[in-house]
């Protein structure tokens, strides 16, 4: 099985570097995820374990399987569908991405932006038991627990929803 982690553009060291630790990667082997691919954006990691190929980096796992990390490409929506669990960050474009696919995901909030909005959403959307949310330190343990038959399917898109919304807030029909 595959496991995608993601911070998207933003820097977040804590979670790419949680993810790549032991306890993670210990707890996601044990789960029977074999491959993982950790999408970095910015944020730094140690590459002193890892073979560089081109704009990736690779390692072995102990055991069988392999870790793959890389910066950014044009789009992740390959490694949405390829993925049996995504753990991500909390920024709405990516969580709606997931979502839409009807794949597992953590989410676990980047604590070091200014407003905390990360974690409403993800707070929000683990109520309605869509996602799972945890945090940095707990993420081992959140991956031990989890069941995907527990989550709750995401509602298909309906556009017509939005016009309602237009029409209820600005008193006017958009025309179709």
């Amino acid at each position: 099985m595959r496991a995608f982690v993601t911070v998207g553009s933003t820097r977040f060291d804590a979670l790419v570097q949680r993810a790549l630790s032991d306890a993670v990667l210990d707890v996601l082997r044990t789960a029977g995820y074999s491959t993982v691919i950790v999408q970095c954006g910015n944020s730094d990691f140690d590459t002193g374990s890892y073979t560089q190929n081109g704009e990736s980096w690779t390692r072995a796992l102990e055991g069988g399987g392999a870790i793959e990390v890389w910066r950014f490409k044009a789009s992740l929506d390959e490694e949405y569908k390829q993925a049996d669990l995504v753990i991500s960050h909390a920024g709405s474009g990516t969580i709606l991405d997931v979502l839409r696919l009807q794949k597992p995901l953590i989410v676990v909030p980047n604590s070091t932006l200014l407003d905390d909005h990360q974690q409403e959403l993800a707070t929000a959307l683990a109520g309605l038991g869509h996602v799972w949310a945890a945090t940095v330190p707990s993420l081992p343990q959140t991956i031990t627990t989890l069941d995907p038959s527990t989550l709750v399917p995401f509602p298909k898109f309906d556009g017509s929803r939005f016009r309602e919304l237009l029409d209820e807030e600005m008193g006017f029909a958009l025309e179709t």
